[in-house]
């Protein structure tokens, strides 16, 4: 199903982030797009939000207030809707350890009803946003995103005959997003020190727009079933702070309550079902056809015993390259030329 501007999508959590970036890629690639929903439960950010993406300059766009865990609101808003992306979620690691049933509300209960609205009024594509901590979780958080990636996964095996696919993309740390380490560093540099929870800490990083990037081509291309995962670069936490502040101390901290030094995105476990398609892996259900995806996508199995680990990457960001992605992606304003880089 190709993307055009007769398409209609919904997208939940649409006043986040990734919602935002979202909807500015597909009105630039789409002005006149007959039908977008910003589909959540905050009219402040409605309202702000409004006032850069208007309606009377694209009169498909349809702000809709409302909660994924209102199944009839969703249903409603669901309506003329081909496309839907699932971004809404809560997601602060310490928040979840603290309030774990608002976070199975919403992020597993709130899953489930996005499916079964999906499937009530007649959406034909879903993708919805996954993360690396849903890979052999650790925390809460993780554990109800792996609950998420289930449901939606097994979502294909109850469609009927209807023309629905469910995917799931399932990505690293968004560079920038709120709540995320290097916005706290630059607002942090300031003070001197920038606190570091492990010097052996690793990540994964993707940009907002490789990102929404993904989820487009996702929509257009998932066969429905798999888990998306793009091939990314790793940063060490270290690397981040030196590029942010190199005079600043680097005290350690401890890692928070259910943290990884770590970050995995695909376990051995999963290794027997995973194709690897070049620029991203897909990670199948049991039982599936292997062979016939990778004819139809141009993939291959990967190896027995083989993960994805933000540790064991093969590539690293620089200082050099994390001071150019800050300036690029998260800060204008920021001066990669703090010092010279060895």
């Amino acid at each position: 199903m190709q993307l055009t501007n007769q398409s209609s999508i919904l997208i939940t959590g649409g006043t986040g982030s990734f919602g935002k970036k979202f909807v500015e890629t597909v009105l630039q690639r789409f002005p006149n797009i007959h039908r977008l929903v910003i589909y959540s439960r905050d009219e402040l950010k409605q309202y702000e939000m409004a006032q850069q993406f208007s309606d009377r300059d694209h009169p498909g766009l349809r702000y809709f207030l409302g909660d994924v865990r209102d199944r009839d609101r969703l249903t409603r808003a669901c309506e003329q809707v081909e496309m839907v992306v699932h971004a809404a979620a809560l997601k602060q690691v310490p928040a979840a350890e603290y309030n774990p049933m608002e976070f199975i509300h919403t992020n597993v209960m709130g899953a489930e009803n996005v499916i079964q609205a999906c499937m009530d009024a007649g959406v034909k594509r879903v993708v919805a946003l996954s993360t690396d901590k849903a890979a052999a979780p650790v925390n809460l958080y993780g554990a109800t995103k792996l609950c998420s990636d289930k449901l939606f996964v097994a979502a294909n095996n109850v469609k009927g005959k209807r023309d629905l696919r469910f995917s799931v993309v399932r990505y690293g740390n968004v560079m920038g997003s709120r709540g995320s380490v290097i916005p706290f560093f630059l607002q942090q540099r300031h003070h001197g020190v920038l606190p570091i929870t492990d010097p052996a800490m690793t990540r994964f990083n993707i940009t907002l727009e490789e990102g929404v990037d993904l989820v487009l081509w996702a929509l257009e291309q998932a066969q429905g079933g798999e888990i998306l995962v793009p091939r990314l670069p790793s940063y060490r936490i270290t690397d981040v702070a030196t590029a942010i502040g190199p005079e600043c101390e680097q005290p350690v901290v401890g890692i928070r309550p259910g943290e990884k030094i770590h970050e995995e995105m695909i376990t051995t476990s999963d290794a027997y079902t995973t194709v690897d398609c070049g620029s991203h892996y897909a990670i199948l259900p049991a039982g599936s056809n292997l062979p016939a995806y990778c004819e139809a996508m141009g993939g291959t199995p990967v190896p027995s015993g083989f993960s994805y680990n933000s540790g064991d990457n093969e590539h690293f960001l620089t200082v050099a390259e994390l001071r150019q992605l800050i300036q690029s992606h998260v800060d204008q304003a920021f001066n990669v030329q703090l010092e010279p880089v060895s």
